[in-house]
């Protein structure tokens, strides 16, 4: 979901800005400002990299997996994913990005005594562990801030991008993993519980992956939509193969939120590969790189048009193959 959260933020914010009559660049960088805002809740799990001081050759890489994701359930989806903390981060995010010597002295002074005094809260409720979460999560939001600050957002838009994409991050948890502390410090009364999808884990677990999907496939027909492209034109149809996989179904362990690995990884290999492999040699646009202007040397670089192909091919062909398994598993796996 990680990915999820970036593209949501994006796509919502992008076509905001789209509906308000703005150029399609300040669009996109609204959109990309959003996004990174977005991903900023997700630091906490740095703290999971602990877990794999504990882990040994001898447990394997799915022993190593599981110790790290044990080590991120201390922290993960607390106080980097209240509401209430990214009430007051946002605003302070806003005031990093403003410009000019004396404003901005002043106006960062302010920043710094709001950002430090949610590490101060943290440290007070849940002690240092929480206090470097929240450390991590300040740092990481006034990088974000900083960059902005060199774009054409004012201040006041960037504090918005950091309030939409601090409160749009915690909605996507609800189905992979235990809900975020929604009020963190104050006690969280409602969506305590995971939503369950459907009582099979397995089908629980696509539905869960279906989501991640449209969600994609929203932020790239947003950029179809802002760059004025076709996302049916620029699927390829080689992204069928990805029907192909269907048979997983009948070769694997069928997958849970336990254990996902060797579906995610081998669906999304499926992707990789219909996306990448092609026949006809990609469109490309010439770049000089060289000091001389009478004799450029040509550099080859992607064009949008060959990105959005690989992208959308794979991504069609990914939702393909989560089709194919989830029929052949409906039919021939699943209990009855």
């Amino acid at each position: 979901m990680f990915v999820g959260h970036a593209l949501l933020a994006f796509a919502v914010a992008a076509l905001a800005a789209e509906r308000r009559g703005w150029d399609g660049r300040r669009t996109l960088t609204l959109g990309a400002v959003a996004g990174a805002f977005a991903t900023i809740p997700d630091v906490d799990v740095a703290y999971a990299l602990v877990g794999l001081l504990e882990w040994r050759v001898a447990d394997g890489a799915l022993g190593a997996s599981t110790a790290f994701w044990d080590a991120s359930r201390v922290v993960h989806r607390s106080v980097t994913h209240s509401l209430v903390v990214g009430a007051i981060a946002a605003p302070a995010f806003g005031l990093v990005a403003v410009r000019g010597a004396g404003r901005a002295t002043l106006a960062r002074g302010v920043a710094g005594g709001l950002l430090l005094s949610l590490v101060g809260i943290a440290f007070a409720v849940d002690g240092p562990l929480a206090a470097f979460v929240t450390g991590l999560f300040v740092a990481s939001g006034i990088l974000v801030a900083a960059t902005a600050r060199r774009t054409s957002l004012s201040p006041t838009t960037v504090g918005l991008a950091a309030l939409w994409g601090l409160w749009s991050h915690p909605w996507g948890d609800l189905v992979t993993g235990s809900p975020p502390e929604w009020l963190y410090p104050f006690a969280s009364p409602v969506l305590s519980s995971r939503v369950v999808l459907h009582a099979d884990p397995t089908l629980h677990l696509l539905g869960a992956f279906a989501i991640e999907l449209a969600v994609i496939w929203f932020a790239l027909a947003t950029c179809c939509r802002l760059t004025g492209r076709s996302p049916v034109a620029l699927v390829d149809r080689r992204a069928a193969v990805g029907g192909a996989y269907g048979i997983a179904a009948l070769a694997a362990t069928p997958p849970t939120l336990a254990v996902s690995y060797h579906f995610v990884f081998s669906i999304l290999g499926v992707g990789l590969l219909c996306g990448a492999i092609r026949t006809p040699p990609s469109p490309t646009l010439p770049r000089s790189l060289g000091r001389d202007r009478r004799s450029p040397v040509p550099v080859s670089v992607p064009s949008v048009d060959s990105l959005l192909d690989v992208s959308l091919t794979g991504l069609a062909a990914v939702t393909i193959a989560l089709v194919a398994y989830a029929l052949v598993y409906l039919t021939a796996v699943a209990p009855a």
